[in-house]
């Protein structure tokens, strides 16, 4: 069985009102999909740029906690 027929099997089990649900959810999934494919590659990570603004200057900042203060070690 492929993807879409399973697909299609589950969406015939789920009542009328979370059908409305399931349609916005495909949406945005079509929405972030094509937003994604038009997004020129060079364009920055606004994330990343926010998180690298926000530590710039801490690499040479010593760390004030040594492996004895974990409380868990994996």
């Amino acid at each position: 069985m492929d993807t879409v027929q399973i697909i299609d099997n589950n969406l015939a089990k789920l009542p009328q009102f979370l059908l409305l649900d399931v349609l916005n959810f495909t949406k945005y999934l079509i929405f972030k999909t094509e937003q994604k494919l038009t997004v020129p590659e060079n364009t920055p990570n606004w994330a990343t740029l926010s998180l690298n603004s926000a530590m710039r200057g801490m690499e040479d900042e010593q760390c004030p906690y040594t492996l004895e203060d974990l409380k868990e070690k994996f």
